[in-house]
């Protein structure tokens, strides 16, 4: 029996903060899912499940959160499913939907991620000593920079490469409304001079802590019909996963990440990535992560990543405009922030972007990772259904 094609006809996001003092968890996540069904034209009547994601319950203190937001999340009584996968959970998440919707198991599906980070500590929640885990040196940059500094080994990428990507996705934030960072005042010289957190990576070129949610419903080919705005149609999705910590492992290049981008490619019938492709919202929470992600996700041939960055390829008027929304740069609610980069691509396909709409825009990838990048989540959509 053939996949139910399943269509993108809601989204719903809360202006990402650095914290929110208005609202409990309950009411952030409700804000973003009755967005997301005013979106839709939908009611809650109209639900017939809700998948919601999150990264670590230890980051708010709250275990188990799903248990409580199942009524603010209109989910009494219908089938609710919680989704973990460390910093990719917000894609994971989009696809343990969609998934429900192409087996036909559910019509309509609410899917949901978010973060409260101001009631929580993640740096040092992601720094847990030994024997717990890893030592991560305080925080995830900690971590990451070593993968950095090889990255820029291998392939002599020059150091103000990781600037230009800060600058570039600042910028676009300013034409986010929803966006948490909003500098008026950036500039590159701004960027350069920040201070150095983890060698290479400085003040500037890292993500926020934001507060926020992020909701979309998805639905059939007959939900579609009635949808009142243009439907993002999903034409491929995948996930990978591999250990954080194997003998042999390329940090620089994860095989998962390579592998869950050619299965998406597969399924969405895409042979050349660079050309065919409109828009990509990538999972860049540390700069330098945009010119290894090119290549990791085959946009570019290995080592020659940054030079499509350097080049202005990824800007927003580039041929390959990579995060329009400002990206993780700019906003990040870890357990959302892989369903923003998704439904960012959603909305571009929708020609729903606003000012950071990239015209023309009919195919867009939406692209997270997670925990040390050993999970990943992907995306394809289009603004057209996807054939057969």
């Amino acid at each position: 029996m053939s996949k139910e094609p399943v269509a993108v006809v809601g989204i719903g996001q809360t202006k990402h903060v650095a914290a929110r003092h208005d609202v409990s968890i309950a009411g952030l996540v409700r804000e973003a899912a009755v967005r997301a069904l005013e979106d839709a034209g939908l009611t809650w009547s109209d639900i017939d499940a809700v998948v919601i994601g999150k990264a670590p319950d230890f980051f708010e203190g709250v275990m188990m959160p799903e248990l409580y937001l199942a009524d603010a999340l209109g989910a009494v009584g219908k089938p609710m499913l919680r989704v973990h996968t460390a910093g990719s959970v917000g894609g994971s998440t989009a696809l343990v939907a969609a998934n429900l919707v192409a087996a036909r198991v559910h019509r309509t599906v609410l899917t949901l991620a978010f973060e409260k980070q101001s009631e929580s500590n993640a740096m040092w929640g992601l720094s847990l000593p030994v024997p717990f885990q890893q030592p991560l040196l305080a925080g995830a940059g900690g971590f990451f920079a070593p993968h950095v500094r090889a990255y820029m080994r291998r392939t002599g990428a020059p150091d103000e490469v990781g600037s230009l990507v800060a600058y570039k996705d600042r910028r676009n934030a300013l034409k986010n409304p929803y966006a948490h960072l909003h500098d008026h005042d950036i500039t590159l010289e701004k960027v350069r001079s920040a201070p150095m957190l983890w060698d290479p990576i400085r003040y500037s070129e890292t993500c926020p802590s934001s507060d926020g949610a992020c909701a979309m419903v998805l639905t059939d080919r007959e939900g579609a019909a009635r949808s009142p705005h243009p439907p993002a149609w999903v034409h491929g999705g995948a996930m990978r996963s591999e250990p954080t910590l194997f003998a042999g492992k390329d940090f620089v290049s994860p095989q998962a990440g390579k592998d869950c981008a050619a299965d998406v490619y597969r399924q969405a019938g895409i042979t050349d990535p660079r050309r065919e492709i409109d828009a990509v919202e990538m999972y860049v929470p540390f700069s330098w992560y945009e010119p290894m992600w090119l290549e990791n996700l085959g946009f570019a041939d290995e080592g020659e990543g940054w030079k499509l960055t350097e080049a202005g390829v990824t800007e927003l008027d580039g041929d390959l405009p990579v995060n329009p929304s400002g990206g993780v740069l700019s906003t990040n609610p870890i357990g959302a922030s892989g369903m923003i980069r998704f439904a960012e691509a959603a909305l571009q396909v929708r020609g729903r972007a606003g000012e950071h709409q990239i015209d023309g825009a009919t195919r867009a990838l939406g692209h997270a990772y997670g925990g040390g990048a050993q999970f990943f989540a992907m995306w394809l959509v289009g603004a057209e259904p996807p054939p057969g």
